[in-house]
């Protein structure tokens, strides 16, 4: 008997037997002899407690007369049907029970000394409003259907969880209100039923007590376990794909219950039509694999030889594979290394189904068991009821995995900025509507007009020259290491055409002392795979057990066959700037945003170049004005700046040297976009905004006018305009930034060179401070940037 109250109620509780007392008051009258002589026997064995009839309050009565309690209640609980029905006397939703049938005896036998029967899914909250809805409906005539199944989740001896839903039956019950309760109106009620959360206005309404509940309720348990376990599978594969309930842990839990086994564990792998393998789903934290098929592999060509004839089976009739007994199924020919396989991760019987869905395989879920026999082909029968969530669940992970595919696709190679996305929205969406009805259908070209450009780009200064020396040093490394190889074999060597290989080799050094040709690589690459490396390769010149030439080999590229160490120092130094400068930039550009919607888009090079929109046809449903172009300018030459700091920071961490240079150009006319089809790309439109285009692309290239000296120049920001309002601008956003300490107080003016189809351009120059407090934030160690890049 288990006495577990919760602690507030609007029910006074009386446990009586009242109305089963006056049932047999009837009987004990009637002309039934043996019937009539049972009852009068009985009721003279309960007279001496008045309580049975007035409600017992004092819970030790039953404790005390539990058999006199059984005999009264055993036309409710018949002996012959004890062993097979799960019965005890409650008060509906309180976890108080006694009278259990013997079936229920044993189950909670089985559960333990230690287990707490109490209702699974019924808080205190849930319990008062039961309590009140029952008030609702008996007393004030309502239809509220409030009560949701309540179970009693059970273990048996082997630690399954079984589910046992409660029903009742309260036909011996009776409700009644205390003098203090007053009648509610409709409103009230109406209040009530709009307010399940506000518990303080349910206990104003029906206060603690005030109501009389007396009398006594039967609850019914039946196994639910199964339907139970079901229903929380099919809730979990409902959830995204981030919420989901870890595979390995309550998934097993309920597959145990479903199977009423303990032993059970379970795996899943995804099948890959398209290239005929096994993929694994995921890694759980402790970095094992979620499927015992691939176990710690990754993906498994169905071809594999490991999983034999029985997996080509299972493949080409798509039936479930059942092995009860690896043991024996090792000894069948062909199922030789699955069978260990499985045996070397303790698999005694196991179930392999495929998850099918219009004849295509999208998986497999694995059951398996360390003991034999434990999982076969009849309980296999089971996975029916599983089958159908598990295809929805397979299905909606292909569907995330290609839309996640196709957003990397969009992200990384033919990206569509958020601020213009709802254009081509709504143009996909016309051609979606259109062609359900069949038609034909011509796709409108993406256009924003009258917007503002803005440009910027902070570059590696002479990259071009540094890539060159970094070639020529590898090549001059990469000629001496096989001059001396060559030179210290010569001497033990009867080969006469070692002598003039050396001095192929000693002409090209002397060709690298000299500006790199064109082909001047590539002939030295071809020469050394075509003629040294044979020879060096050659066991027979004995050149291939000397530790030099093994060092050499080892030294190489794996993808160019040729020295990589210089210019590597030089291409990594050039992919953490662009990396730290574009992700500063992004990280920026996001919420730059805020000050309005604006197209953005970015491009690595030697160094980093953005394209920036801005305008009312970008964002038509806000209003725009001159004075976000304005911010926006600001906010541009504030991140060049920073960028130029993060450099500053950066270069001493880095292993090849490199300077940079920034500039901005000023276009205060408006222009026109069209997004290129043919380039999936936004380009200028139009002849009249070419000249915007033209500029950009030879501006950096320039120099200032009547010098050789680039208008661009290391650690500076050299702004490009055309206007005297866009100077006056300028120079203003400079005083500012000078006061915020960022800029350096000397401002540089000149004209820039005309260029082809182009004059009349002028710029401003400006340094960037390098003793700035914000230089002094962060630290960059080579080693974590090479991390951070890999």
């Amino acid at each position: 008997m288990t006495d577990h109250f919760f602690t507030e109620s609007p029910f006074k509780t009386l446990i009586s037997f009242h109305k089963l007392i006056e049932s047999l008051e009837e009987i004990a009258v009637s002309d039934i002899d043996y019937r009539a002589n049972y009852a009068k026997a009985l009721l003279k064995e309960i007279e001496p407690f008045p309580e049975f009839r007035s409600g017992i309050e004092n819970l030790d009565l039953i404790y005390k007369n539990e058999k006199l309690i059984k005999n009264l209640l055993a036309d409710l609980f018949p002996t012959a049907l004890t062993h097979n029905e799960i019965k005890a006397v409650t008060i509906p939703f309180q976890n108080f029970s006694f009278n259990y049938t013997e079936r229920l005896k044993k189950i909670v036998k089985e559960a333990g000394v230690s287990f707490d029967m109490s209702i699974s899914n019924l808080n205190e909250h849930q319990f008062y409003i039961m309590n009140c809805t029952l008030i609702l409906n008996e007393h004030y005539g309502q239809k509220i259907d409030y009560n949701n199944p309540l179970f009693y989740d059970i273990p048996n001896q082997n630690g399954i969880i079984n589910q046992y839903r409660i029903l009742y039956n309260a036909d011996f019950i009776e409700i009644t209100p205390t003098a203090a309760v007053k009648k509610l109106t409709q409103d009230e009620i109406d209040l009530l039923i709009d307010n399940y959360d506000n518990i303080a206005l349910w206990k104003e309404k029906f206060p603690v007590n005030s109501w009389i509940l007396k009398g006594f309720g039967i609850a019914i348990l039946f196994d639910a376990t199964i339907e139970s376990a079901i229903s929380k599978l099919k809730s979990n594969l409902l959830k995204p794909e981030m919420e989901q309930i870890s595979l390995q842990n309550n998934f097993e839990s309920i597959f145990r219950s479903i199977f009423k086994n303990s032993n059970l564990r379970i795996g899943l792998v995804i099948y890959d039509t398209e290239e005929n393998k096994f993929i694994n789903t995921s890694f759980n934290e402790d970095g094992s694999s979620g499927s015992f098929i691939l176990s710690e592999d990754q993906e498994l060509n169905c071809e594999n030889e490991l999983l034999g004839c029985s997996f080509e089976k299972l493949l080409e009739t798509k039936k479930p594979l059942c092995i009860s007994n690896v043991e024996k199924f090792t000894l069948i020919p062909g199922n030789e290394k699955l069978g260990n396989h499985l045996l070397d991760q303790n698999i005694q019987s196991c179930i392999f189904a495929p998850i099918i869905n219009n004849n295509t395989i999208l998986g497999i879920i694995e059951l398996v068991s360390s003991n034999k026999r434990e999982l076969n082909s009849l309980n296999a029968r089971k996975l029916d009821l599983i089958i159908p969530y598990l295809i929805d669940t397979a299905e909606r992970h292909n569907l995330d995995k290609q839309h996640q595919i196709d957003a990397i696709i969009q992200r990384e190679y033919t990206a569509i900025h958020p601020s213009v996305y709802w254009k081509f929205r709504r143009e996909a969406s016309k051609y979606f509507e259109t062609n359900r009805q069949n038609k034909d259908y011509i796709f409108k070209e993406i256009v924003f007009k009258e917007v503002y450009p803005l440009y910027g780009q902070i570059d590696i200064q002479s990259s071009s020259e540094h890539r060159n020396q970094t070639v020529k040093q590898d090549l001059i490394n990469q000629v001496s290491t096989l001059i001396k190889i060559l030179d210290h074999r010569e001497s033990h060597s009867s080969l006469v055409v070692l002598e003039q290989r050396k001095f192929e080799l000693k002409s090209f050094l002397n060709q690298l002392q000299f500006p790199l040709k064109a082909d001047t690589e590539q002939q030295i690459q071809l020469y050394i795979e075509n003629e040294i490396h044979p020879i060096l390769n050659n066991r027979e010149s004995g050149f291939t057990k000397e530790i030099s030439v093994i060092n050499y080999f080892e030294s190489l590229d794996k993808k160019s066959g040729m020295f990589y160490h210089s210019r590597k120092k030089f291409d990594n130094a050039v992919s953490i700037i662009n990396k730290k400068l574009a992700s500063l930039l992004d990280e920026k550009q996001a919420e730059a945003q805020l000050i309005f919607p604006h197209y953005y888009e970015r491009f690595k090079t030697d160094g980093i170049e953005h394209n920036i929109y801005i305008g009312s046809s970008i964002a038509p449903s806000k209003t725009f004005d001159i004075l976000y172009l304005h911010n926006l300018r600001l906010w541009q030459l504030q991140i060049v700046c920073e960028m130029e700091m993060m450099h500053h920071q950066l270069k001493n961490s880095l292993p090849y040297e490199l300077e940079v240079a920034s500039l901005i150009l000023v276009f205060s006319s408006s222009i026109s976009i069209r997004f290129r089809m043919d380039e999936k790309r936004f380009d200028v439109d139009g002849t009249y905004n070419a000249r915007y285009e033209v500029v950009k692309k030879r501006i950096d290239k320039a120099n200032i006018k009547g010098t050789k000296e680039r208008i661009t120049a290391k650690e500076k920001i050299t702004i490009v305009y055309s206007h005297s309002n866009e100077k006056t601008e300028y120079l203003n956003y400079i005083k500012f930034l000078q006061f915020k300490n960022i800029l350096e107080p000397t401002i540089e003016q000149f004209e820039v060179e005309e260029l082809q189809g182009v004059s009349g351009l002028k710029a401003i120059r400006v340094k960037v401070r390098n003793d700035n407090e914000m230089l002094t934030l962060k630290k960059y160690s080579y080693q974590d940037l090479l991390n951070e890049l890999n």
